[in-house]
């Protein structure tokens, strides 16, 4: 005898419905005792999700003949008339029926007859003793929005379903069920996500990343990009994540992009989860960079999900990575954002702790991971919403800066615990055909931001000024600056040999 309780609209109903169907399936014959809700209700239920209920019997306990006031019972009290003769009458057909699976619906109405938990207690006790003689499988259905009197049965039955019914400030409910006990059997303890859709309810089990684990080659893989390689160390190496980091704007879309491109060339299967824009404006965008995705979707090989973060839930996602890790044997995994995933999230702890989970999951299976994570600012301070950083085996961040009158674009390796990368910072540049990774950027100033701009602009107000010019360039001349007292100090240099320099300078 198990126990499935929750406030209306949680899906109790539905989900006794699909035990029963489930148990036809397999040869087994079922019995539906309804206390509530009429046959014709059941029948209009079973067909909003394409069921066909007249394969089992369905008992109606309010019969009509007991609404009218001619019937309503005033010398006895309910418990002892009325409380009786439904216990007896369900004992009744399932001696008749011999039923395999038989669903009560719902104790609430046999609690309000009973009007006493003394009284209420004993005769649930009463038909687990019966039910327990008559080889069946009992699911009690409880209604807890107006009572917590539930807790009474808990150490009654053998198992306790609790299913909640979450409703936000904006975008649709979240559900989830709690299993709270099950006698003999080992369970998956914790709250689990769960739809309600057109077919039934559909349950998304927590992910424990601990329980998979697969073997896997561990040598790099190519992003496609040789400046990008060499940053990393090689490239993307099976079973790491990479986090993508960087202002709006900057490119790391088309960097993920680019590396799922040259997965797909390589034949390997690809998912893209896109949080944050439409899916025709992300493939128009690439084709215009050169990287046509339209053909890779065609065949199969990329699989591209809209992500609508205000409906899905964090366990419903987890599932369908899952399902597509292990299904269609995907090996690359690419989440654009992490920003719009926070926000399918009730909170940030929640957030990591899922991020945990599922990225390790991954690294489990031996999959490589991309994240994007947008920084908000575009020039100088940069923050970031959440900090996942530690949870990525590398990060690639992007940043803006100023040259030439002009908004350029840098990107460096900051953390790589699979590879020795490089630490060196390049110029990232979106061409024609794609993602460019240029030289690094060494010996790189700002025009008239250097000492031999400072020198220029002192030598129009005084050309005999003395001047001490520390510099790390080896191609700066004393003739080229046109200066008449000048000493170069070249780096590295001592403090002290800085100081001796411009005391001599001074006394000059």
């Amino acid at each position: 005898m198990y126990l499935v309780e929750g406030a209306p609209g949680t899906g109790k109903t539905t989900l006794a419905l699909q035990f029963l169907l489930k148990g036809l399936h397999e040869g087994q014959t079922g019995l539906y005792i309804t206390l509530a809700e009429t046959r014709a209700e059941l029948l209009a239920i079973g067909a909003s999700h394409g069921w066909d209920l007249s394969r089992f019997t369905i008992l109606e306990q309010l019969p009509e003949e007991g609404l009218e006031p001619q019937y309503e019972q005033t010398v006895l009290h309910p418990a002892e008339v009325e409380l009786g003769e439904s216990v007896r009458n369900v004992i009744e057909h399932v001696d008749e029926l011999k039923p395999a699976r038989v669903v009560l619906d719902s104790l609430s109405e046999l609690r309000l007859l009973a009007e006493n938990p003394l009284r209420y207690r004993r005769q649930i006790l009463a038909l687990k003793h019966h039910f327990s003689t008559r080889e069946c499988t009992v699911l009690l259905l409880d209604d807890t929005s107006a009572s917590t009197s539930g807790i009474q049965l808990h150490s009654i039955v053998h198992g306790v379903i609790s299913l909640d019914n979450i409703a936000h400030d904006y975008g649709g409910n979240r559900r989830r069920l709690r299993v709270a006990k099950m006698r003999g059997i080992k369970f998956r303890e914790g709250y689990h996500d769960f739809t309600l859709n057109t077919g039934g309810l559909r349950v998304y089990p927590r992910l424990v990343a601990a329980e998979h684990h697969s073997e896997f080659g561990t040598s790099p893989m190519s992003t496609g990009t040789p400046g990008l390689d060499a940053l990393l160390g090689g490239g993307l190496v099976p079973g790491t994540n990479s986090l993508i980091i960087g202002p709006s704007g900057v490119g790391k879309t088309t960097t993920v992009v680019s590396c799922l491109l040259a997965a797909l060339e390589r034949g390997e299967r690809c998912a893209y989860y896109v949080f944050d824009e439409t899916l025709s404006t992300l493939v128009t965008r690439c084709a215009t960079l050169g990287m046509d995705l339209a053909p890779h979707v065609d065949s199969g090989l990329l699989t591209l999900r809209q992500i609508n973060a205000a409906e899905i839930s964090p366990g419903e996602l987890s599932s369908d990575v899952r399902n597509a890790v292990e299904a269609e044997h995907v090996r690359y995994v690419a989440v654009d954002s992490l920003n719009a995933y926070l926000q399918a999230m009730p909170g940030e702890r929640y957030l990591l702790l899922h991020m945990r989970e599922l990225l390790g999951y991954l690294n489990q299976q031996g999959v490589v991971t991309m994240l994007v994570l947008g920084q908000h600012g575009i020039i100088g301070e940069v923050q970031t919403e959440v900090d996942v950083s530690y949870l990525s085996d590398a990060v690639v961040l992007f940043r803006y800066f100023e040259h030439h009158g002009e908004v350029l674009t840098a990107i460096t390796a900051v953390k790589s615990r699979a590879n020795h990368h490089e630490r060196t910072i390049r110029q990232f540049r979106l061409g024609t055909e794609g993602v460019e990774v240029g030289e690094a950027l060494r010996d790189f100033a700002m025009p008239g931001m250097n000492g031999i701009g400072v020198i220029a602009a002192a030598r129009k107000l005084r050309a005999d000024l003395p001047v001490v010019l520390a510099t790390g360039y080896a191609d700066v001349d004393i003739a080229d600056l046109a200066v008449k007292h000048c000493t170069i100090l070249r780096k590295p240099f001592q403090l002290d040999e800085l100081a001796r320099t411009i005391r001599i300078g001074l006394v000059a």
